[in-house]
């Protein structure tokens, strides 16, 4: 080797040991996508990693390197026949691969096509004219942006999670964080008009299930689907409305802020508090109605179980599944009537927390062979008063002489005579009356159908 050569090689050598922060810092993510850019989700596309939980991904954006960090593209869970688009957080090492630890499984916390899954041979397509469009392998259209000519000039995956179109001033066109769907990560708003809603379970994405979540100018609030919906969980936020802007809440470190008669830069009207994040974190609200909080430490841990509140887990409407009732965490069906007629029984043997049923089912053309089975020392995860002022036998005729009415729930402080009625048209779970925290008295009447 010439003198020459050897002097060249040790300029090369210095120079890189003087710059080494440079050569390390050179990116390997792709967290953007030009116009007229098209992603296939088949076997053999980049960026596919299969997890030991049965999902698997492929990535077609990614923001960032080594340790949680935020990806969308095609995500499976189980038999993989069916996938979403959406964005996920997956573990990266120090060059943006994705890894596959056997506790750190992708994380969705927003998806596009819940309702619509699609299969293998999908494409996702960002159009030249700006749409950014999810298509089935039978080239239907599975969703999209629709922002079709409105000077879109590219995409772009934030390093908050944000799934974002933009023009070419930057500004934003489209994004995922106005159009959640059951999570919400930090620095995300929920606004009044927008909800979450749970899926109807862990391998079935759509958005069928039982609950919502919601917030207006009233405060923060928990549904489940019912004719019509009931609230499970109520923060009601007081004060005059000083604000201009829609209520919000908003996922920060430290708390849930709830921003009813503020905004920010203000102080939020009030904040549920949540464990300080030292890594990625994530809220979800899932498909048995309770809202968690998870952060990553070393896997994925609950840190937060934001609805379970002063009256814990009977609290929630299908925690023992319709007309079965919740004592210390524990299931069963109303007993016998006096008589020793029976009316309900298990839904599923062995499975009590999957409700009871009606051993013979209510039919408002039988009305005259039905009646009332006492259920006393229980009460109701919600309570509309339906009737005020008034005494357990009213209550009681009341539902009797109204076909859509399933029960009556009478409650009262300390005069009987003086009580309120709610006629729900939908049973789900009754739970223990615990009187020291309720400071009220509270019996239901099941209507029921005697066989005779």
């Amino acid at each position: 080797m010439s003198i020459n050569s050897v002097l060249t090689l040790l300029f090369c050598y210095t120079f890189l040991l003087a710059n080494s922060n440079l050569v390390s810092a050179q990116p390997f993510d792709y967290p953007s996508a030009n116009l007229s850019t098209s992603w296939t989700n088949t076997p053999s596309a980049p960026h596919s990693v299969q997890f030991t939980d049965g999902s698997l991904i492929r990535a077609t954006l990614l923001r960032g390197s080594f340790g949680p960090k935020f990806a969308c593209g095609f995500y499976c869970n189980g038999k993989c026949d069916s996938y979403l688009f959406a964005v996920f957080i997956v573990q990266t090492n120090s060059g943006s691969g994705i890894v596959q630890p056997s506790i750190g499984f992708p994380q969705v916390v927003w998806s596009a096509n819940r309702n619509h899954p699609v299969k293998i041979n999908a494409t996702l397509q960002l159009t030249s004219d700006g749409d950014l469009v999810l298509r089935d392998a039978d080239g239907s259209v599975a969703w999209s942006t629709n922002t079709a000519g409105k000077s879109v000039a590219g995409l772009n995956l934030t390093e908050s999670g944000n799934l974002v179109l933009f023009n070419q001033r930057k500004a934003v066109v489209w994004q995922s964080f106005d159009h959640p769907t059951d999570a919400l990560v930090p620095g995300q708003k929920l606004v009044a008009g927008q909800k979450l809603t749970a899926s109807v379970s862990r391998t079935n994405w759509t958005d069928a299930g039982f609950y919502s979540l919601l917030v207006n100018s009233r405060g923060l609030f928990a549904y489940i689907q019912s004719n019509p919906p009931q609230a499970y969980y109520e923060k009601i936020v007081s004060g005059s409305d000083t604000s201009r802007t829609a209520s919000y809440i908003k996922l920060l470190n430290g708390s849930l802020a709830l921003y009813i008669h503020s905004s920010e830069p203000g102080e939020p009207s009030e904040t549920i508090p949540i464990p300080q994040a030292l890594s990625a974190q994530y809220m979800k609200l899932e498909s048995d109605g309770h809202l968690r909080v998870y952060e990553w430490q070393s896997g994925w841990k609950q840190v937060a179980d934001l609805l379970t509140g002063f009256y814990g887990e009977c609290a929630y409407p299908l925690v023992c599944g319709k007309y079965s009732i919740c004592s210390n965490g524990q299931c069963s069906c109303p007993g016998s009537s006096s008589s020793g007629a029976r009316y309900f029984r298990q839904s599923v043997e062995k499975h009590p927390d999957q409700g009871c049923t009606e051993i013979t089912p209510l039919r408002c053309s039988g009305s005259k062979k039905q009646r009332l089975l006492e259920v006393p020392d229980v009460t109701y995860f919600t309570f509309n008063s339906s009737i005020g002022n008034t005494n357990v036998e009213r209550c009681k005729q009341a539902c009797l002489g109204d076909c859509s009415c399933k029960a009556a729930v009478f409650r009262y402080g300390s005069d009987p005579s003086n009580g309120e009625c709610f006629l729900p048209k939908e049973v789900f779970s009754i739970m223990d009356n615990d009187k020291e925290k309720t400071h009220y008295n509270s019996t239901a009447f099941l209507k029921v159908q005697n066989r005779r």
